[in-house]
């Protein structure tokens, strides 16, 4: 028993000196980003003069007052977009609002501008939310109870179950969190675009056109995958689209 309280005593010291706070991450981010451009330009895969690179640019702009209005982070973002030539289907937005799009999601999905509006949205909403943060202060409380629980866990069998224990704030927590940071990407995805006028429907062929490429609509995706299935993105959007069309239609006039 004490050693089970000095453990929460010293559990809640590293606690108290690992959260990460909003303005710190966001620097960090902003020169890891920096970095990383740094490192794609000079494998020549940034690309600045495709039509691809041109339309994706022209949709994050239009998004930007929208998303600018939507932080409610306390700091404000210097939001860039790099577009990066692969055939990869990837999109994605650091801390402070630092993003990428891979060429290969636009063509090998031949998204609309409205389409990419969805995923720049997506994006955008995760920075917005800061579910960055929100992940890294979460996994020091679950490392910290990982060990508490195994500790505790082992007193009592005297086996190491370290293992058990990672499985299940895996199964438990990781990915359940993970799939909800996705949905409240996607449904403050569809705000901006709309607020932006472009089309929220559009977001539902974005998966659609995804499940061409990646069907993950099987029960055991649902489980282990960190995100949602394309058909449970599909149906969200689809509840959603009724408190969003709205909003879409008043910023077409």
């Amino acid at each position: 028993m004490k050693k089970t309280l000095l453990a929460l005593m010293l559990a809640s010291s590293l606690a108290a000196c690992s959260v990460v706070d909003s303005g710190s991450m966001n620097a960090q981010a902003a020169q890891q980003y920096s970095a990383a451009m740094s490192k794609a330009r000079a494998s020549n895969v940034v690309d600045t003069t495709s039509n691809t690179a041109k339309r994706v640019q022209r949709v994050f702009q239009r998004m930007l007052p929208a998303a600018n209005a939507a932080n409610m982070t306390g700091q404000p973002f210097a939001w860039e977009m790099t577009v990066i030539r692969s055939d990869e289907l990837n999109a994605w937005a650091m801390p402070g609002g630092k993003m990428a799009m891979y060429t290969g999601i636009v063509e090998k999905l031949n998204l609309t501008d409205d389409e990419i509006a969805a995923i720049v949205g997506h994006e955008m909403t995760h920075a917005l939310l800061e579910h960055s943060k929100k992940e890294a202060n979460r996994n020091v409380g679950l490392q910290i109870g990982a060990t508490l629980g195994n500790a505790i866990l082992s007193s009592y069998t005297g086996v190491d179950t370290s293992s058990l224990v990672g499985l299940a704030a895996d199964l438990g927590v990781d990915k359940p969190f993970s799939r909800s940071a996705e949905k409240e990407a996607d449904l403050g995805g569809l705000k901006l675009m709309a607020q932006s006028g472009y089309n929220p429907q559009a977001a539902i062929t974005v998966w659609t056109k995804m499940n061409q490429f990646s069907n993950n609509n099987d029960v055991v995706s649902g489980i282990l995958s960190t995100h949602p299935t394309n058909n449970a993105r599909i149906k969200l959007i689809q509840d959603e689209l009724p408190n969003v069309m709205p909003i879409y239609q008043k910023a077409k006039k």
